[in-house]
């Protein structure tokens, strides 16, 4: 199967590579949270708590050079713990504070999704009451989903910095990007901190308003903070040549992107077509947009990694452990450039 990259696509990318973006050393990796692995998708706002913590631990042994955790960093006061915690003596040590230059992107899950889908936010008419409604119900929604995740990574010692493309002044015109200063998340990266970025409901130049899914952020990100290599956290092992609950699903352990942007599966060899869905109350693609956007970060020569969450296998994919081979026990998808 093959899928190719739209000349609306590329107008995106060239007005995004005018943003104003200086980042004084390169970047190890870009992160995107699947929102389907950290919340529990058929339960209306709901965080899955348990994955969660494990990949804000996993964040933290790739990020952080020393081997002893670094003190906490959430002081704010936490339902069923009776103190804030803080010891200033723990910071006394700083090289518990390095941190490689990592930028984390997160997708909304059973956050946003709802409210959008709902009041038809992704569709724009800004000026019917029930948009404009569900625009802010969306905007309340995502920005909830990541303080908890910025708090999650926080706790774990990492210094994260909570992002929305909205107050970031990001625009798009036909739901394609168009205005992307990126100068602050190169500043906030340049003081040692992490950003965290995610989906949001954004303002558009033609329809007045839609929803700027993780995935494009990512992607236009990529174009310009040119990171080592990108990894997609999901649900599920990687991408599969149809729904992964069939009990037929294959795993494509390798995609290679040409330099039209048009994709193939080299391993394994397939016999059938593939079938790429998306869930009703997803407004952002599904898995067939990811592709679509792994796919364009692979053309600038960056390998991306799709695999599943809080596993051993996304643990090396975000240490860097899969760039110079693949070995026949991992188990994902990695998506690179032909050139």
């Amino acid at each position: 199967m093959e899928g190719y990259e739209s000349e609306k696509q590329t107008e995106q990318h060239d007005a995004a590579s005018k943003a104003n973006l200086h980042f004084t050393q390169p970047i190890r990796c870009i992160v995107k949270l699947g929102g389907a692995a950290i919340t529990r998708k058929t339960e209306l706002e709901m965080i899955n708590e348990e994955t969660l913590q494990t990949v804000s631990e996993q964040l933290r042994q790739v990020m952080i050079a020393s081997s002893a955790k670094p003190p906490g960093m959430d002081w704010s006061k936490r339902t069923g713990k009776p103190d804030i915690s803080c010891n200033p003596e723990e910071f006394g040590d700083h090289s518990l504070l390095d941190c490689r230059r990592f930028i984390v992107v997160h997708g909304a899950g059973s956050f946003g999704h709802f409210q959008a889908s709902k009041s038809g936010v992704q569709k724009g008419q800004l000026h019917k009451p029930l948009v404009k409604g569900g625009f802010v119900a969306t905007r309340i929604s995502v920005t909830t989903l990541n303080i908890e995740i910025v708090r999650a990574l926080a706790r774990e010692g990492i210094p994260s910095i909570g992002m929305s493309p909205f107050s970031c002044g990001w625009l798009t015109s036909e739901r394609h990007m168009t205005s992307t200063d990126f100068s602050m998340v190169a500043k906030t990266v340049d003081s040692g901190f992490v950003p965290v970025l995610h989906g949001d409901a954004v303002l558009d130049e033609i329809q007045g308003c839609t929803i700027l899914s993780g995935d494009v952020i990512i992607s236009h990100l990529a174009a310009h903070a040119k990171p080592e290599f990108v990894v997609f956290l999901t649900d599920v092992y990687g991408v599969y040549d149809r729904p992964p609950t069939e009990p037929d699903a294959v795993l494509l352990k390798e995609i290679a992107v040409d330099e039209d942007g048009s994709w193939s599966v080299v391993k394994p060899k397939l016999q059938n077509s593939i079938e790429l869905t998306v869930a009703a109350h997803d407004t952002t693609g599904g898995m067939a947009a990811k592709i679509s956007e792994a796919a364009m970060i692979a053309k600038l020569g960056i390998d991306v990694y799709i695999v599943k969450a809080a596993t051993s296998h996304s643990l090396r994919a975000l240490n860097g452990d899969l760039r110079s081979n693949i070995p026949d026990d991992w188990l994902g998808t990695v998506v690179w450039s032909l050139k």
